[in-house]
């Protein structure tokens, strides 16, 4: 078995252990495992009695706090296993420093991480400190309370309830980010044409609460991505990415991101898919296939979350990744979903039927069907170039998927 981020091996015993002790009880059970190579070859230990006695007196004396952990020692090969238990009075010290795992390496935490687990260490997170603005208004979550839940009276009671407003601390940082003039980074919508040198459309949501930024992302999809049919007396919404899926997946970057850090949601839109980035990896706990299975929600922001749920923007239970692939069962091609150490990415693609067209044939068809519009609009819409969009008309006509009306200046063209 090689190293991982939660094995390590040592030959013998040595103070580098220590901050691989700190990195576990930090983040997560490990083991480390003395008297194996590198490379997994076992040595053994002399003497591993006494060299039990030596590992605990070093975590003793060097970790701080001391976490909860056990040595066993395998009586055939004489190999020594330390197995360090997360603990729960974070953060946990070797010579003023903490440490985490990085794949199979042991290196320091920085400050922003170290703060992090300062609040875990006191069963807090950041949406829970007091806001660094008391004189907030609250107009936007009034007016949805009502409309929603039918509340009769919007008081400092309510905010109460809402856990937005305490006595000791006053209005926290969740009050913050759903306050009419949230001062955090926001959420940053483009839409680009053929490449991200082309851009088409700009929105960037920022000083208004959460609530305002989720419904605005939301007119921003429905302009590009859905439009209406009639077909005899029936009017209908064709949706080019459904808008269930693009739902959830704003909700949940809007509720479940980072937001000690610095930086916008960005909202990438492209002809043939939406690439919704999230800053921040998944919460301490969730695994990348816990996430991408769905049913499992650790709330890294519960406060905000409980005001989403009550105002019916998402589930509790964590179903939102399981509900956007749902939206997507009749199509050919599925959402993608990518998680790294600082973000969280959802790609939504353009819904793709049971035809054999590329995304960019796709989108023009998609968007033909049950219309009539000449090249120039088409080419608005689509976001392509002239020469782009009039080649991919001409070879869907050619295929038999739309149909040519007129000539000239005054050509249309149509899908059934």
């Amino acid at each position: 078995m090689r190293e991982s981020k939660y094995l390590e091996y040592k030959e013998s015993v040595t103070n580098t252990f220590l901050k691989t002790v700190s990195a576990y009880a930090n983040y997560g059970a490990g083991e480390i495992v003395f008297g194996i190579a590198d490379d997994g070859q076992i040595i053994g230990i002399d003497d591993p009695e006494k060299t039990c006695m030596d590992i605990e007196n070093r975590i003793n004396d060097s970790v701080d706090p001391v976490p909860e952990y056990t040595l066993s020692i395998n009586d055939k090969t004489s190999v020594i296993t330390l197995r360090v238990m997360e603990g729960i009075h974070k953060p946990y010290f070797y010579k003023a420093k903490a440490y985490r795992r990085n794949d199979s390496a042991t290196i320091p935490v920085d400050r922003l991480e170290l703060s992090r687990l300062v609040l875990e260490g006191q069963n807090m997170s950041f949406e829970e400190l007091p806001a660094s603005d008391q004189q907030l208004k609250f107009e936007v979550l009034k007016e949805k309370l009502t409309e929603i839940i039918h509340i009769e009276s919007f008081s400092l009671d309510t905010l109460k309830t809402l856990e937005l407003y305490s006595d000791n601390i006053g209005y926290n940082k969740a009050a913050e980010l759903l306050s009419d003039t949230n001062r955090f980074y926001g959420t940053d919508i483009v839409r680009f044409g053929d490449n991200i040198s082309i851009i088409l459309d700009r929105e960037t949501l920022e000083h208004r609460s959460l609530l305002l930024q989720y419904e605005q992302a939301l007119e921003m999809y429905r302009k590009y991505y859905q439009y209406e049919q009639v077909r005899g007396s029936i009017r209908e919404k064709i949706f080019l990415i459904p808008e269930e899926a693009f739902r959830e997946a704003i909700a949940n970057a809007l509720v479940h991101r980072t937001w000690d850090v610095d930086a916008h949601i960005n909202v990438a839109m492209f002809p043939d898919k939406i690439e919704i980035t999230s800053p921040g990896s998944l919460p301490q706990g969730v695994s990348e296939a816990d996430f991408l299975k769905g049913g499992i929600s650790i709330l890294r922001n519960r406060i905000v979350a409980s005001v989403f749920f009550r105002l019916q923007l998402i589930e509790r239970f964590g179903t939102g990744i399981r509900r956007i692939n749902e939206s997507y069962a009749s199509s050919k091609i599925k959402p993608v979903f990518e998680t790294t150490e600082n973000t969280i990415r959802i790609i939504l693609p353009v819904m793709q039927m049971d035809h054999n067209l590329k995304p960019d044939e796709d989108f023009v068809y998609t968007l033909l069907k049950g219309k009539l519009l000449p090249s120039s609009v088409i080419t608005e819409k689509t976001g392509f170039g002239k020469s782009k969009t009039v080649a991919i008309l001409n070879k869907l006509a050619k295929m038999g998927y739309i149909r040519v009306h007129g000539t000239g200046r005054g050509t249309k063209y149509s899908a059934e």
